[in-house]
């Protein structure tokens, strides 16, 4: 196990994955999409092992950035928007606890998502279980959120492949999905369920195990998703696509492929699955590093083609 691990760390090493890394962008790229910063986060904050981050949410007002991990624990930090980009300043870090103060169970802490509502109360996804609850800015949950009926009688493919992905919408309250597809469908049939019953259907590419990771709500009403696959050791495929929710003929909605991304095409990818609309075709998106040591908690800050 040490063998294949330090095996491992030398691979990612040669293959680029560095501290330094402005853009995970290759050379060659000259795509619409402006790819601004990378910014790979310390392993540590405040005492906690910061770790395995899976959802972003960012309170414009404020200018808070929160970020969920897969150990059920809450992170913030503070956004500064520079000349060159932006800097984040670690706030405050806690575990998610129940309501009578203890921290949540083992095996319901795999928060994955996370959202503001429009008065700012922040909103966390768990797989496991499925379930969204409130909670306060100190981990403190509030209560749970009725899901949509379509996913309380969902079959899913198993237990860690249910709400991985979380946003809110101003008009229709809090949408979500399914990591994979429910059980007997294709699985490049996706669907977008939202608290207020309304669901979108679309597809996605059949590439071996892509799935829906991040969901975020673009400045036009419409979806930005963030869509994943891991083929092999060292290669991901990334791939940002937007959904039209108003134009959805025979239960089918418009979707456009803004980018897709590869590892094995000279882009410095890593595990993303969090995803925060900043305002201004601004976005974030932040990775998972598997609790890995060698593996960085990468965050990209970039800017869409408003259209």
């Amino acid at each position: 196990m040490i063998i294949r691990t330090l095996t491992l760390a030398l691979l990612f090493t040669l293959l680029g994955s560095s501290a330094t890394a402005k853009t995970i962008a290759p050379p060659s790229y000259s795509g619409e999409i402006k790819f601004i910063q990378t910014i790979d986060l310390n392993d540590k904050f405040k005492g906690y092992n910061f770790s395995e981050l899976s959802g972003l949410a960012f309170n414009k007002k404020r200018k808070q950035l929160y970020m969920v991990s897969d150990k059920g624990r809450l992170f913030s930090y503070g956004v500064e928007f520079t000349t060159k980009g932006i800097k984040l300043n670690p706030q405050n870090a806690c575990n998610l606890e129940r309501k009578n103060g203890k921290r949540l169970k083992k095996y319901k802490r795999d928060s994955e998502g996370v959202a503001l509502d429009n008065n700012g109360k922040l909103y966390i996804s768990f797989e496991g279980k499925p379930k969204i609850a409130s909670f306060t800015y100190d981990c403190k949950k509030i209560k749970n959120l009725p899901l949509p009926k379509a996913l309380k009688r969902a079959k899913l493919r198993s237990s860690n492949k249910s709400l991985e992905a979380l946003a809110f919408h101003p008009k229709y309250g809090f949408i979500t999905a399914l990591e994979y597809p429910k059980k007997g469908d294709k699985k490049t049939d996706q669907t977008i369920y939202s608290t207020s019953g309304k669901e979108w259907h679309l597809k996605i590419d059949s590439i071996k195990k892509n799935a829906i990771v991040a969901i975020e709500v673009m400045d036009d009403g419409n979806l930005l998703i963030l869509e994943r696959a891991h083929i092999g050791l060292l290669n991901y495929v990334i791939t940002l696509r937007k959904l039209y929710i108003n134009q959805c003929p025979n239960n089918l909605c418009k979707s456009k492929k803004l980018i897709q991304m590869e590892s094995k095409k000279g882009w410095d990818l890593a595990d993303f699955e969090g995803l925060a609309n900043l305002g201004g075709g601004r976005y974030l998106m932040i990775s998972d590093n598997s609790d890995l040591f060698f593996l960085k908690n990468r965050v990209v800050f970039f800017q869409l083609n408003q259209d």
